[in-house]
């Protein structure tokens, strides 16, 4: 496919050089030429000094002949009108990253598509469900849900009190058939494991189950589920905002902004539930004073994402169970996961993983890149005579680096063992490495 991208900024730049890997013909734009200076070893892609407004630089990249257009620059007026002009010029399919989350509406789906944009994301409004779901679920490190949410991967921190440290998965059992282990990240390591791996202290494993087991999974890695009622905020932006609007109205909230002016702002856009302070969350005093011992959760999403962390740390300290960090500085991410916050959100990552998503094979209904582990997974329908179906799981040869975490058939849910055999459409949940995500195509197809 030709895929043009307009922005070189962090989401522009990361989703080129997935898509480069992906063997795509990827063509990232941007008016300031420092933006495309970066390393590009290994990749194939052309960068082009231009504005994705004019009709000579859009014509230059060959608009015509482009499968995808894709305005990710930082203005959302920009993003709309390039995409209106890359499908007026003959771009086959257009998605604009977006500010407004009205324009998301269903009855204003029709209306977008008229002006030939086809897909939109709002970074915002996609971190703020994040943070929803992980506060939700305060012992899960990570909740993704596959198959319309009949399998559902989990990645928990499993500590030293979990009967499952120490042991190696052929010791497991029974559990087997409720759960199916298809990663562990060990520090900055991700192992795809077989049975004769063991599990240690302080791994982050991912779950494959089913609603009918999930309950479970808290008892078994060492970890108390509990009801979020009390949440501290940190940072009147718009994604606290979209949070406190999507949290619980029995959640009792409370919002930190040092900003007064933005303070009076946020009073008329956040819930009743939601109190606003003028102060910093950084100050110890003002949070011991505001009951941080008895908050449930505390959330920091200013734009600084070293005050983000050391928030969280200091949350931490006080006693606080579930902390969530806004980390938008790449090279701070892998550092957060190793101070043990609870969860990372990174709107970068959550944007190009939309995009992502988008533009797979069509086969590929749902994938999603899990940033610590550097993985994929991805929710695949098996082909009539595909090789995938032509004998049992354990007579099977696989890419290095991928595992099936479980399946639907006929809409029921069902893990995966040596003994199942895929049958022709099959909705098979796999999960795998970065690079292996096209290799285990070949099989289903």
């Amino acid at each position: 496919m030709r895929i043009v991208i307009a922005g070189a900024g962090a989401v522009g730049t990361h989703l080129a050089k997935l898509l480069s890997q992906e063997n795509q013909d990827v063509i990232l734009m941007d008016p300031d030429k420092e933006n495309l200076n970066f390393s590009r070893n290994n990749l194939e892609m052309i960068t082009m000094v231009g504005s994705p407004t004019s009709l000579k630089d859009l014509n230059e990249v060959g608009i015509k002949e482009a499968d995808f257009f894709i305005g990710v620059t930082p203005e959302e007026s920009l993003n709309i009108t390039s995409c209106m002009l890359a499908a007026r010029l003959g771009a086959k399919k257009t998605f604009a990253r977006i500010d407004n989350y009205e324009y998301l509406l269903p009855k204003n789906k029709d209306f977008f598509e008229s002006l030939g944009i086809n897909a939109m994301v709002y970074p915002e409004m996609l971190a703020a469900k994040e943070i929803v779901s992980a506060i939700k679920r305060p012992w899960a490190r990570f909740w993704i849900e596959l198959c319309g949410g009949a399998i559902i991967l989990v990645g928990v921190k499993v500590r030293s009190n979990s009967e499952l440290v120490g042991k190696h998965l052929y010791e497991l059992g029974s559990d087997r058939k409720k759960f199916h282990i298809v990663a562990i990240k060990r520090e900055s390591t991700t192992i795809i494991p077989n049975g004769n791996h063991q599990i240690l202290d302080n791994d982050l494993v991912f779950f494959s189950t089913t609603n009918e087991f999930v309950s479970e999974l808290p008892d078994l890695t060492g970890k108390e589920d509990f009801d979020v009622k009390d949440v501290m905020i940190m940072g009147g932006s718009r994604i606290a905002v979209r949070t406190s609007q999507y949290l619980s109205e029995k959640t009792n909230i409370k919002l930190l902004e040092s900003d007064r002016d933005k303070c009076h702002l946020l009073l008329e856009r956040v819930p009743k539930n939601v109190t606003v302070f003028n102060d910093d969350g950084r100050n110890t005093d003002f949070l011991l004073q505001e009951g941080i011992r008895d908050t449930d959760a505390f959330i920091a999403v200013t734009g600084n994402s070293e005050a983000n962390i050391l928030a969280c740390l200091a949350a931490k300290r006080f006693g606080v169970r579930k902390t969530v960090a806004e980390v938008e500085n790449m090279d701070y991410v892998s550092m957060a996961e190793s101070l043990g916050i609870g969860t990372i959100i990174n709107k970068k990552l959550i944007t190009v993983n939309n995009i992502y998503r988008f533009l797979l094979n069509a086969d590929i209904s749902t994938v999603k890149s899990l940033a610590f582990a550097n993985a994929d997974v991805a929710e695949i329908i098996a082909h009539p005579n595909s090789r995938i179906t032509k004998k049992e799981i354990k007579r099977m040869v696989f890419p290095k680096n991928v595992t099936l975490g479980g399946l639907i058939r006929n809409g029921d849910p069902m893990m995966i063992d040596g003994d199942t055999q895929v049958e022709p459409y099959d909705h098979v949940v796999v999960f795998c490495l970065e690079d292996s995500l096209r290799d285990i195509e070949n099989f289903f197809n």
